[in-house]
């Protein structure tokens, strides 16, 4: 069966199908292609200024509390040139170009496709950070980037290390750093609004800012300013909408409700639903309610409007919950809400559940629990629920047909493709990762390449070298094989501890380097574009 555009169709019953499409779907490019004749922009369209926090804060408290004394200091800052994504510091180094550059590669059908490249320079740095990830030492990272103060995966490493070390400053400015190190080398074809650029992840040169654009939007998010990392999440989503290498169509939901942008996510969920199905996936057959439910208690609506959306939000509801009851007791745990007795010993919202969800299925419901259960903590949104699962429950024990429909279709979640694994990784979500697959689990994650495709396309390989490995790491590898006596296992704790002060003696470098060095620019002119409840 094929669409009108000669693509394959989704059946409605293939889960094994939809499943495969998050992680390569021959089937839309997220394009409008049912606008014609309107001015409605694409849902994957960007906009300059969303993608500055400073926006979404001035909202909130007012231009003047934002900007502060911002201006007198301008006067002498060190230039930098004009960017979109960050606002380069007086604190960073001198920038010159690292050796990264983006090259066009084809135009088809109004879609660029672009992927970056790294320069024989660069690449001889790539290799120095290779060899110090191997020697488990954090110091050779930070002598490497003293170095090359704008090299990607150092940045993303480090960035990493000082989150652990709870320096969500430094974390965030390292970040920020590789953004403006990406952005300096941008194709000047490359449109980050428009939703018609393409970076396959595929390439690993491209991997790097795929990671530094989900990093920074998560920081942002955790800053208060959900808005505009949901323009980044549309932007990590147009650079490759069909593979969705990191999933975000996982999490871009999460983001539409903490930014209160409900039409979005349902006109999202309308353009998208044919080709991906969306309702069968458990995050957006819950959110999509949510959505309906939030917008049927604002009280500048028509009445009989609100009416519609607060019956589309019952039947939605109830859909998802008859679809995915396996969401129900752990979203009630982490809400700190005492199911009563009928709801928690009913076979159907028993731990019967969860048990007997299918792995794939578990991992997604997880993920979609620890990440938006505050979203239903408020008192309006409990009772909505509560009287939607008696309402389920009534319908359960009515034999009602959709219950063995959907019972049939759950039953077809097998495994999970990788992406999804990877943006389980990510999200660092423990609810999610602890259902995620011996086979991932018991690999070496690495921060700035998560989990890579199995596929991948590479440009230049590493040489060939003699790998002189520490007894830490040969010790560490023991571990997980399970291998080790009890004097070896002393051995390692020491070797942990060891790792613990040198991670510490990182951290002071690392402040000392961001502090201290300070670079003179000559004078240029400056272009800006720039609770606890009970149901009784």
């Amino acid at each position: 069966m094929t669409t009108e555009d000669g693509q394959e169709a989704v059946p409605n019953d293939n889960i094994d199908l939809l499943l495969q499409n998050l992680e390569q779907s021959n089937g839309l490019s997220l394009q409008n292609e049912d606008c014609s004749g309107s001015d409605r922009k694409s849902v994957l369209h960007v906009e300059h200024r969303n993608l500055n926090p400073e926006t979404e804060l001035k909202r909130y408290f007012g231009a003047r509390a934002v900007q502060g004394d911002q201006r007198p200091r301008q006067r002498n800052r060190q230039f930098h040139r004009s960017t979109w994504m960050t606002n380069p510091k007086d604190s960073w180094p001198r920038f010159s170009r690292p050796g990264i550059s983006m090259t066009l590669l084809q135009s088809k059908e109004g879609i660029q496709y672009f992927t970056f490249e790294h320069g024989r320079q660069y690449q001889q740095v790539q290799f120095k950070f290779l060899d110090a990830v191997e020697s488990m030492d954090p110091n050779n990272i930070v002598a490497l980037l003293q170095l090359n103060p704008y090299h990607i995966d150092s940045l993303l490493q480090l960035s990493d290390v000082c989150r652990i070390q709870e320096d969500q400053e430094m974390a965030r400015d390292l970040i920020e750093r590789a953004l403006y190190s990406f952005e300096c080398a941008c194709h000047p074809l490359f449109s980050l609004t428009s939703g018609t650029s393409r970076l396959d992840y595929l390439r690993t040169e491209n991997r790097a800012f795929y990671l530094a654009l989900y990093k920074h939007m998560m920081f942002l998010e955790k800053r208060g300013c959900p808005r505009t990392a949901l323009e980044y999440c549309k932007l990590i989503l147009s650079l490759d909408p069909d593979a969705d290498p990191l999933c975000m169509l996982l999490l871009i939901d999460f983001l539409t409700l903490r930014s209160r942008e409900y039409q979005y996510l349902l006109q999202l969920h309308q353009d998208l639903e044919v080709h991906r199905n969306l309702c069968l996936l458990p995050n957006f057959a819950f959110s999509t309610a949510l959505c309906h439910f939030h917008l049927s208690q604002q009280e500048d609506v028509d009445p009989e409007e609100s009416e519609k959306d607060r019956q589309k939000a019952d039947q939605m509801l109830e859909k998802a919950l008859i679809m995915f009851p396996g969401v129900l007791i752990p979203l009630l745990d982490l809400c700190t809400v005492q199911p009563d007795a009928r709801v928690s010993s009913h076979a159907f919202f028993g731990p019967k559940s969860q048990i007997g969800q299918p792995p794939a299925l578990a991992e997604l419901t997880a993920l979609y629990v620890g990440r938006t259960h505050s979203m239903w903590r408020e008192t309006a949104v409990m009772f909505w629920l509560e009287a939607s699962v008696k309402e389920v429950l009534r319908r359960v024990d009515a034999k009602d047909p959709l219950v063995d429909d959907c019972q049939n279709k759950k039953q077809r979640y097998k495994c999970a493709p990788r992406n999804i694994h990877r943006h389980v990784l990510l999200s660092e979500i423990k609810e999610a990762t602890s259902s995620l697959p011996l086979e991932v689990t018991s690999q070496p994650v690495m921060g700035f390449d998560p989990l890579p495709p199995l596929d991948s396309v590479m440009s230049y390989s590493r040489p060939e070298r003699v790998v002189n490995r520490k007894n830490v790491s040969l010790r560490m590898k023991k571990v997980l094989r399970g291998g080790l006596r009890q004097e070896d296992d002393m051995e390692v704790a020491r070797a942990g501890q060891e790792l613990n002060q040198e991670v510490n003696r990182l951290m002071v470098a690392m402040r000392d380097m961001l502090a201290n060095i300070r670079f003179q620019e000559p004078p240029r002119e400056d272009n800006p574009y720039r609770d606890e409840e009970e149901w009784d």
